[in-house]
Order: C-alpha cells, then sequence, then structure tokens
C-alpha cells in the first residue's frame, strides 16, 4: 500500500513537472525574439565604444559605407521579419541629407536568418568636416516582430567621422619643399602628388625612398602651378575648375562628385599665374 501510495505521487509530480515544461516551451515560443547590434571586442564581450571614421586621405570620396551587423536574440523564424533603425536625435549632431543619407522605415532580418548587415550611408560634402566632426548614434528597435527589451547600450552605436587632417609625422622633414603645413595644402598634396606621404627620415634605411618622394614632391609641384593642365589630363579622377562669379578672374577647384567643397585658385595679374590659396589665407607655393 505504501509503494502504491509512492508511486502515484511520484507520477503526478512527473505530470506537473511535464506541464510546467510544456508551458514554458509554449510561453518562449509565442514570445517575440529581442533584437541588438552585433559589435564584439577581441574577448567577445558586447563593444559599446564609438566608432572613429575620416574621410581625411580620400578627399574626393563624397560618401563610404558602413555596414552594421545586426543580431537576433532568441529564435530563426521562417519569414521575413521588419525591424527599425533610428537616429538618436539627443546623442548625434549629424544632420540627414547632408551628412548621412536617411535611414529606411523599416529593414528586413530575412526568413531563416540570425543576423543581417544594414548599410549606413555618410557623407562627405559638407565643408565643415574639413575642421569638425559631427555624432551619429542610431538604435536598432524591435518593430512589429521584435521586442526591445534588451539593455540601450547593446541596441546603439556611435560613429563619429569628419573629414579632418592633421600634420603627419613625415611633413616636418620635407619642409623646405612643402613650406609651413595647412590642412589645404595637405588635402592637395593627395589629390595632386599620386601619393598619401612621403618616407619619414627618421625610419631606418630611409634613403632608399627619397627617390620616390621626390617623385611625388614634383607631381604634387606641377599640380600647383598649373591645375588647369592637371584636370586636362586627369580626366578620370573627376576633378573641375569652374569660373567664380564674382567679376574676378578666379576659379574653383573640387571634386564633380562634392561641389560643396572647393578649393580657391586665385589669379595674380602681377605675375599672370594662379595660385591655389591655403586656409590662412596663403599662396600655396612647392619649392
Amino acid at each position: 500500500m505504501k509503494n502504491t501510495t509512492f508511486n502515484l505521487i511520484i507520477f503526478s509530480f512527473s505530470i506537473f513537472l511535464l506541464n510546467a515544461c510544456n508551458k514554458e516551451d509554449l510561453q518562449k515560443y509565442g514570445s517575440k525574439d529581442n533584437i541588438y547590434l552585433n559589435y564584439k571586442l577581441s574577448d567577445g564581450k558586447q563593444d559599446t565604444t564609438t566608432l572613429t571614421y575620416s574621410f581625411a586621405e580620400n578627399p574626393s570620396m563624397a560618401s563610404d559605407t558602413i555596414w552594421v551587423p545586426v543580431i537576433i536574440s532568441g529564435q530563426r523564424a521562417q519569414r521575413d521579419r521588419t525591424f527599425r533603425l533610428q537616429k538618436v536625435d539627443s546623442m548625434s549632431t549629424a544632420k540627414a541629407e547632408i551628412h548621412f543619407e536617411p535611414l529606411a522605415d523599416s529593414y528586413t532580418m530575412p526568413a531563416d536568418s540570425g543576423t543581417v548587415k544594414i548599410p549606413l550611408i555618410i557623407k562627405n560634402i559638407d565643408p565643415a568636416l574639413a575642421n569638425n566632426s559631427v555624432k551619429l548614434t542610431i538604435r536598432v528597435a524591435g518593430g512589429e516582430d521584435f521586442n526591445t527589451d534588451l539593455p540601450l547600450n547593446m541596441r546603439s552605436r556611435t560613429i563619429q567621422y569628419s573629414a579632418r587632417l592633421e600634420q603627419p609625422d613625415w611633413w616636418m622633414y620635407w619642409m623646405g619643399n612643402l613650406g609651413l603645413y595647412s590642412r589645404t595644402k595637405h588635402q592637395l598634396f593627395l589629390i595632386g602628388s599620386g601619393s598619401k606621404s612621403l618616407v619619414n627620415m627618421s625610419k631606418p634605411e630611409a634613403y632608399l625612398e627619397i627617390p620616390r618622394s621626390l617623385y611625388y614632391i614634383d607631381n604634387f609641384k606641377k599640380f600647383c602651378a598649373d591645375p588647369f593642365a592637371w584636370v586636362s589630363r586627369n580626366p578620370e579622377k573627376g576633378y573641375v575648375l569652374t569660373k567664380r562669379t564674382d567679376g574676378t578672374q578666379d576659379y574653383d577647384f573640387y571634386f564633380s562628385g562634392s561641389p560643396e567643397k572647393k578649393f580657391h585658385v586665385k589669379y595674380y595679374p602681377q605675375v599672370s599665374r594662379y595660385f591655389f590659396i591655403d586656409d590662412n589665407g596663403q599662396q600655396i607655393i612647392i619649392n
């Protein structure tokens, strides 16, 4: 009798546990999954730091694409699901159309997939980016198919970017040719020299790179001396010269894809020559 009673208790308890598990499984299956931005550090932990980017060494690049990795926390589904990626206004200084392409109303997590990469197009058409950076904070939200239960730092990401140049360490060794540093001069060097840098003379065996550096300087010198000839010889680069409408004989030099970012080419009748003008108002002369 005791054994029968004990067996009945064990059987009833087993039925209770089975029902509890079934209810839990049903509840999990019926609830929405969560979604977050899948940025990871080398140790596998969530990366919540600010992502920095610069157009500085690519002055002709009017835009670039940053791929935003989005991942679900939950189960894959056999259908497409939608979510939102939004700008966080209170944490952003970047402006749509000027600094980035407007975000879509919704994005799709493909069927049978647990992750997707969303293109975020940032733009380099604002001349102010040469001196100041902007911040764009984005946040993934659930939309109709996902919950937003995860912490904000897992669902958010800040991108800080500019086209700001800083004086490189090699410039001081070539100041006799290039003159004092200015950001405008540096930008024009990147356009007209055919290189992003000259040899740093403090490096071992730097003398081996001197001929190559002199070649780049000569390219830059010819470019600055006659930008009209340079534009004519290099149509594939996409740069143009247009005459100013201010009654002078001056021109604007710019990349056709970024007409907002212009370099002043000023005419000096005293010597019948054109000179680029830098951000300090000085003529750019390369020796």
